[in-house]
């Protein structure tokens, strides 16, 4: 199951801890001015292993106009020291595998251990080398640690290939210098092979400058690009990426204004409350905000950057700034998914829901036709019974207005539109579906019992979606009785006060339970061991609770059946 939802807190510290990771590997690139391959990455993998917390971390470089690899292994204090070997062997069999076959995230096994491992290629498919990183943690990487692994990849490829680009004109330059000081005393008789080493000069100038081409494409791909600000001199200096995302022109100085004649209208006062708290001299900023471009698209970007004062004292910013705007497009997308998914698991209930409904509606129906009847035979008397008639008519009204009630939860529950948000009385909302149910839990001689705290606080959510969460937990219950012989059929529905400030809804039921393997697949999207089931209404219901901040588990009985729960936060204005 999914872990629960971080404190709002803990998610400002992760993020806090994000940018903070996300600078200080923009900041190595000043240390790796002038170093080497081998010393840029080594710096690299040292601040990772820290940085994020990791237990493996291999590297490996391929070496320009060679077969040979270089590779390189950092492991946490507290792993095996014998393990390198292995661990090394391990991933060069798995990064060696077709790109196509390989699956984001590897769990393997390494003796005792179980590692996830993830690959980030330096390059363009990997061509200067690729980083691995490794986490018994199960949930690695979390999406703050993909972002910092991609963003370090991307500088390790900028690094190295500064590096090698250096290198190569080091040595291009030293063999040059030495050929043509030969050749100089030997001008009389050499100017033919001079001519040829002018032309090799020319073909290796060729060959770097295809090598700074390859280095801003590879920038380009992966839409992001780094700026500096100097706060006091409004001094900006942009990466060429920025100029492409921003579709400007390259010029030599970039101001506050072009910038923010491409900001969307809408979000202008993010940009101005950006530079406000950049004059207050914050350590640390983090923006999402539109652009309105002149073709009147909008493009999504995504902005972090940290502070650092120089030898004057002046404050300097130091960031990036990709382009977020496909994300936001798929998780859009996604979302409209879900909502049409929660929607069709509603209309599937229907089916089972008739039998239920049409008793609810038959009871008070049949109450208006006996009423009426009475009613009339009153009227007709002599002399009339207008009391008994008055009698008859407000029972007549009551029971239409049951069945106006039935008409209307059924009404709610199988419309689809938006969610709402509003203040929600889980004690009022279990009653609500539980009315719907009454029929069916009495044709499966299901016990009911009602444990609803007197005090419980509102929860903040869509009223809809949380009767769908409850009428897939009941009937689930109920459907899990359904073959039992030999014991009672007890239904328990219980609320009561979270201790994490929320609200807790629990379903015990007395069914068949679930055994340890189904377990970890319960909330799996079309998992089910029902012969008849869809494998949906669980995986829906989760993702409707983790909209709401909220967590849904289950846990077997200590005897008969099982607990499926769910915790809300509560209501706050």
């Amino acid at each position: 199951m999914d872990r629960p939802t971080e404190a709002p807190g803990t998610e400002i510290q992760n993020l806090q801890r994000c940018i903070n990771d996300l600078a200080s590997v923009l900041a190595l690139t000043a240390m790796w001015t002038g170093a080497g391959p081998l010393q840029i990455i080594n710096t690299l993998l040292d601040a990772l292993l820290g940085m994020l917390n990791l237990d493996v971390l291999y590297a490996r470089l391929n070496e320009p106009a060679s077969i040979d690899s270089t590779e390189m292994v950092r492991m946490a204090s507290s792993m095996n020291p014998e393990l390198p070997q292995a661990i090394g062997a391990v991933i060069r069999g798995w990064i060696d595998e077709d790109p196509e076959q390989q699956v984001p995230v590897l769990r393997k096994q390494l003796g005792a251990i179980d590692l996830s491992i993830v690959r980030l290629p330096i390059g363009l498919q990997g061509d200067i080398g690729v980083i691995v990183a490794g986490s018994r943690r199960p949930n690695f990487p979390e999406k703050t640690e993909r972002l910092v692994l991609s963003v370090a990849a991307n500088e390790a490829f900028i690094g190295l290939q500064e590096a090698r680009l250096l290198g190569e004109e080091k040595r291009v330059a030293k063999e040059l210098d030495h050929r043509v000081e030969e050749r100089t005393r030997e001008l009389a008789v050499s100017n033919e092979e001079l001519r040829k080493e002018i032309a090799e000069r020319k073909k290796i100038e060729k060959r770097l400058r295809r090598s700074e081409a390859f280095l801003a494409e590879g920038q380009h791909l992966a839409r992001m690009g780094n700026f500096s600000w100097r706060v006091v001199t409004d001094e900006i200096v942009w990466s060429e990426p920025l100029y492409r995302i921003f579709e400007f022109e390259p010029k030599p100085t970039i101001t506050m204004e072009q910038i923010a004649s491409r900001v969307h209208p809408d979000d202008i006062f993010m940009l101005q409350d950006m530079i406000e708290r950049a004059r207050a001299g914050v350590s640390d900023l983090e923006y999402e905000h539109r652009l309105l471009m002149p073709n009147g698209s909008v493009k999504c970007l995504h902005l972090v950057a940290h502070g650092n004062r120089d030898a004057e004292g002046q404050l300097e910013y130091i960031g990036a700034v990709q382009d977020v705007t496909r994300r936001r497009v798929v998780e859009e997308a996604l979302a409209k998914a879900r909502a049409e998914l929660s929607h069709i698991t509603r209309v599937t209930s229907l089916g089972v829901l008739t039998a239920s409904i049409a008793h609810e509606i038959n009871q008070p129906l049949s109450g208006i036709v006996t009423n009426a009847s009475t009613c009339l035979r009153m009227l007709a008397a002599t002399p009339p019974n207008l009391e008994g008639a008055r009698e008859t008519a407000r029972r007549t009204i009551r029971d239409g207005d049951r069945a106006s009630d039935v008409v209307s939860r059924l009404r709610a529950l199988f419309t689809n539109k938006d969610a709402a948000d509003e203040p929600v009385n889980l004690n009022d909302v279990a009653r609500e579906v539980l009315a719907l149910l009454s029929s069916e839990l009495q044709g499966n001689r299901v016990s009911l019992q009602l444990e609803l705290a007197d005090d419980i606080p509102v929860v903040h959510g869509d009223r809809v979606q949380l009767q769908q969460v409850i009428l897939n937990l009941v009937r689930n219950a109920s459907d899990s009785m359904s073959l039992i012989e030999g014991r009672a059929r007890h239904l328990l529905i219980r609320t009561k006060c979270d201790i994490a400030d929320g609200v807790c809804f629990e379903v015990q039921d007395t069914g068949v339970g679930f055994d340890s393997q189904a377990a970890a697949r319960l909330f799996e999207a079309f998992y089910t061991t029902k012969p008849d089931g869809m494998g949906i209404g669980l995986s829906v219901s989760r993702s409707i609770i983790e909209r709401h901040r909220g967590r849904l588990w289950a846990t077997p009985n200590d005897s008969w059946g099982a607990t499926f729960a769910f915790s809300i936060p509560v209501w706050s204005v």
